[in-house]
């Protein structure tokens, strides 16, 4: 039995005080102490891992009020706080001892868009494509590009100075920073904005802590003009944080946001930012640039840059490679064809935008002119995107941080020295050294950046596990800091300074003093975010080894056990799963409660510390995963349930934190497919139910679920009698008791016997291999699932219709469960066992030459996932309805244009199958149907999930998040290929929408 285990230890007395403090002084927002939260937030995305004490969720600038003047008791001199926005940062910005101060979950509002004059007031947890989503219908845009883009916060982009590509262009977050509202160490709120002589005299007069910053700074910047011009680097990235350069703007007066854009929330908390908004470019041509070396393509951006692109950035064949494997790759993958004569080892994409379309192209034809006639000793050639497809490889760019932890192997790429500026012409040569550097110590790495602004991110192939590794950390860094300065660069030219503070006295010299002072002025007694930039109280900085690696909790877990939990233990902290979109599958659980501890990145930190903690018992979970296994069956269940206690017998147990936030996932697996190093959380999900329903009861609604699908074809040869049962007041009272509301009606039809009127055989291994060649090649099986042939009869019937109608022979196989509810529950024993007795059905039926389809993508996509795990040499290839045909799409009846019509795809399906939904437009053409996708989130079912009580009001709100929006408009050539997918659109909006198959056949049969 697995044992009860004991997580974080209390916060200390202090914390608690505190908290107690700030809750009496009227605080509003969310306090959480529970390790399951602080383990969350332990983590950022570099390699440091620190577990705060209390985590601060403040609602409104009042509440920052209230944290700042609790703060200020001397009471709590001690106490320190972290500021956080998006959890993206890769320099451990904040992260450290004390108290994190979330600012993401609910100071999230645009309050007011200012078109005319270009500006937009937002609080600092909005996140930036949403500001830019917002923007759109106005014409304008928010600039500063970075690849998190639609999970990195505004507060956050601040307080890093944040930019990306097409830096060189549109310049850093500073630069678009208008006003931002603070709240200083002692409550104290103040409006920063540029201020003439006379305003800056009267501020300065201030007796209080605002007059003592502004006198404070503008002595610094005027007693060390002359020192600030030698020392700062005129670089496009420069000196983020402290930026003595830029305290006098243009017109010469005081900004005092230049201190703060930054400061990484060492000098104030951020309450508001007012930021300038551009006009969106009329258009844009991408060229993409191929070459024999990643040199060449850094020495050839300086010769491309005389062709004034807004952007040029580079990447390199380890980042392509992986790219490979990604979704993106369908709708990217031809813009680099491959040319086996000469390999690609580099790319430049080179992107010119502007207000109108001809001038645009014009920009662009002038280099790829020249391009064709000089194509140099190591250029491979071009192509050229427009319109989506700039868009389509920019994210391919922007996933490449996320999928250069999807390496092979145990080591994979890491950031650390990362974001190196140095002047572009000086790039190549700097970067062959820092390449001759990494190995020479026999390390992989993968390269890109702003190579126009003389940035390349590097991360060195790492495995933080091994303590052989660890000391790689400080070795490299320092030789980088070294490397950077013979160019005249800097460590950091993006990411801020974070752990990395141990080197700014050495990089600022004689100006650190200076930092100091400032420092010392905002936060005299060092509380905010301490350790980072400066320290007003002259305390050692923080050293690029002085918090714990996430390598090093990772360590105790046994390298037996690693490979069976690799995708939560390679999970890098990316933070693709906080994707802001409702319209995108992405973890739809995150974006319904904006908890991070249901999110995949949550949950992938929470089963990490569970199975650390079950090392430090000396249990071995999958020793424990084979004997629950050796008695799976229903008769082992009972054994179990009547042994097993409630789960409340022992509240402390850090296993019931790990439980509660698994409970929240939906199961949908758009984390497999989306997350750049494809974590598959409903996998680990499903590992865990296995193992704690052995210490603790299950709940009888389990048994239920898990029976569904061989009972399903039972009661539907009494569907009447099965209908009325079932629905009833008092079955449904009971249904309550048990978890369980909503349950869905059998359709009442005979499928037997309407296949029997059809002429349709039952599909076995002996008629099919009766058929001849060329009947089988006519030939298709159907693969039946429990819910589509027993809840949605017609809808199997309208598919067999279809395939007639196109000219094929449509089989039908017996039913069998597929296994799926058993695998969402944790009941993996009995999964297995159902799967190989499916699967050697199944195979049997492929071998005699005739392809298997399935209908509904929950049901079918799982032949590739899960059975690929259960079974991985023995999965059978079941086809998407619409992926069959696309194979067979010469032979489909070509139709004239007849109509149009709109495709919501079941999340899984878009996540994890994109490909084929392309399958489903050109199907769609060739019958005369021109089909449009439509972006869209979950809609909230996901099998049992929304059938379950206690998520009853969840999934109502993630239905209503996206899918409502889209069904409720709809016109009525809507469709959906999900069967939970339509069932939601009919019980909440009471609409009853058809599959594509449905709508194609309607299409046919009007001729």
């Amino acid at each position: 039995m697995m044992p009860s285990t004991r997580s974080l230890s209390a916060p200390p007395p202090l914390t608690a005080r505190f908290v107690r403090a700030l809750q009496d002084a009227g605080f509003n927002g969310e306090i959480s102490q529970a390790a399951s939260d602080r383990i969350v937030m332990a983590t950022d995305n570099s390699v440091y891992q620190m577990a705060p004490e209390a985590i601060l969720f403040p609602r409104s600038r009042a509440d920052l009020v209230r944290i700042a003047r609790t703060l200020s008791d001397p009471a709590f001199r001690d106490v320190a706080l972290r500021p956080r926005g998006g959890g993206t940062g890769t320099t451990g910005a904040s992260l450290g001892a004390g108290i994190s101060v979330d600012l993401s979950r609910f100071m999230n509002a645009i309050l007011e868009i200012n078109a005319a004059e270009g500006w937009a007031r937002v609080e600092p947890g909005v996140v930036k494509d949403q500001l830019n989503a917002a923007l759109r219908p106005h014409g304008r845009f928010f600039a500063p590009e970075l690849a998190p883009s639609n999970r990195a916060t505004l507060g956050g982009m601040i307080s890093t100075d944040a930019c990306g590509q097409g830096s060189v262009l549109y310049g850093k977050t500073s630069n678009h920073v208008l006003e931002l509202d603070i709240v200083l160490s002692d409550g104290t709120e103040w409006s920063s904005r540029p201020l003439t002589p006379a305003e800056l005299a009267a501020v300065q007069a201030r007796p209080d802590i605002v007059g003592e910053v502004h006198r404070v700074v503008d002595r610094v910047q005027a007693g060390n003009a002359a020192l600030i011009e030698e020392r700062f680097p005129k670089l496009n990235r420069s000196l983020t944080g402290y930026d003595l350069a830029h305290i006098r703007d243009a017109d010469g007066r005081f900004d005092l946001n230049a201190v703060l854009c930054g400061s990484e929330g060492t000098l104030a908390l951020i309450a508001e930012a007012k930021i300038r908004v551009l006009p969106i470019p009329a258009a844009s041509v991408l060229v993409a640039v191929r070459y024999a070396s990643f040199d060449a393509a850094l020495r050839d951006a300086e010769a491309l840059k005389a062709f004034r692109p807004a952007s040029i950035e580079t990447i390199d064949t380890m980042v392509l490679n992986l790219a490979k494997n990604d979704n993106i790759w369908t709708a990217v993958g031809a813009y680099f064809p491959e040319d086996t004569a000469a390999p690609l080892h580099g790319i430049n994409l080179v992107q010119f935008v502007g207000d109108a379309a001809a001038s645009v192209e014009a920009d662009a034809a002038r280099m790829t002119t020249v391009l064709d006639v000089d194509h140099g000793a190591t250029r491979l050639g071009y192509t050229v995107a427009t319109g989506a497809g700039v868009a389509q490889i920019w994210e391919m760019r922007k996933r490449a941080v996320g999928l250069l932890g999807n390496g092979p192997g145990r080591a994979r790429p890491v950031p650390f020295i990362e974001d190196c500026a140095v002047p572009p012409e000086r790039l190549a040569d700097f970067v062959a050294e820092f390449r001759a550097l990494l190995d020479s110590h026999r390390l992989d790495y993968g390269m890109y950046g702003h190579v126009d602004a003389g940035v390349l991110h590097v991360r060195p192939a790492l495995d933080l596990v091994d303590p052989a590794h660890a000391p790689l950390i400080r070795e490299l860094s320092e030789a980088v800091v070294g490397l950077a300065g013979k160019y005249g660069g800097l460590l950091w030219g993006e990411h801020g300074k974070g752990v990395r503070s141990e080197f700014v006295p050495a990089v600022f010299g004689p100006l650190y003093p200076c930092l100091v002072d400032i420092k010392r002025a905002f936060d005299p007694h060092d509380q905010l975010n301490p350790g980072k930039i400066a320290s007003s109280l002259g305390q050692d900085l923080l050293k690029v080894d002085s918090l714990t690696l996430r390598g090093q909790y990772d360590r105790v877990i046994p390298d037996a056990v690693r490979p069976h939990y690799d995708g939560v233990l390679s999970c890098n902290g990316n933070g693709a799963c906080f994707n802001y979109d409702l319209d995108d599958p992405m973890c739809p659980s995150w974006k319904a409660t904006r908890e991070r501890r249901h999110s995949p990145k949550g949950r992938a930190g929470l089963i990490r510390e569970w199975l650390r903690l079950l090392a430090l018992a000396d249990i071995d979970p999958l020793a424990e995963a084979a004997r629950i296994r050796r008695s799976s069956g229903w008769l082992g269940e009972l054994r179990r349930r009547l042994r097993t206690a409630p789960a409340s017998r022992d509240d402390a147990d850090f296993s019931h934190e790990v439980k509660a936030s698994l409970d929240g996932c939906l199961a949908c697996n758009a984390c497999s497919g989306q997350c750049p190093v494809k974590v598959s959380i409903p996998t680990f999900r499903a590992k865990f139910f296995e193992l704690y329903y052995d210490r603790y009861r299950r709940p009888l609604r389990d048994y239920l679920v898990g029976g569904i699908e061989p009972t399903l074809p039972l009661l539907a040869r009494a569907p009447r009698l099965a209908n009325l049962a079932l629905h009833n007041p008092l079955t449904r009272r009971a249904a309550a008791r048990l978890g369980l509301a909503d349950m869905p009606r059998l359709s009442g039809i005979d499928l037997g016997r309407e296949l029997a009127r059809r002429n349709i055989a039952w599909a076995t291994q002996e008629r099919l291999a009766a058929l001849d060649r060329h009947a089988r090649r006519n030939s298709v099986v159907i693969v039946q699932d429990a819910f589509t042939s027993n809840l949605e009869t017609a809808l199997v019937l309208d598919i067999v219709d279809l395939l007639r109608a196109l000219g094929f022979t449509p089989w039908v196989a017996p039913c069998r469960p597929v296994g799926t509810p058993l695998h969402v529950l944790g009941f993996l024993g009995r999964f297995t066992q159902v799967a190989e007795r499916n699967a050697t059905h199944l195979q049997a039926l492929l071998q005699t030459g005739v392809e298997l389809i399935g209908i509904d993508p929950a049901m079918t996509l799982p032949y590739r996932s899960e059975y690929q795990h259960a079974l991985p040499d023995s999965a059978p290839k079941v086809h998407l309805l619409q992926e069959w045909l696309a194979t067979r799409l010469d032979e489909l009846p070509q139709r004239r244009p007849a109509g149009t019509a709109q495709l919501l795809p079941h999340c899984t399906e878009r996540a994890t199958a994109l490909p084929s939904l392309a399958d489903w437009t050109a199907v769609f053409k060739r019958c005369g149907l021109d089909l449009s996708i439509v972006p869209v989130g979950c809609c909230g079912m996901a099998g049992n999930y929304g059938h379950e009580t206690e998520h009853l009001a969840l999934s109502r709100q993630i239905y209503d998040a996206s899918w409502a929006r889209h069904v409720n408009a709809a016109t009525p050539t809507l469709t959906a290929t999900g069967f939970s997918c339509r069932a939601q659109a009919a019980r909440f909006s009471g609409i009853e929408l058809p599959h594509p198959a449905q709508v194609l056949l309607t299409a046919l049969r009007a001729g």
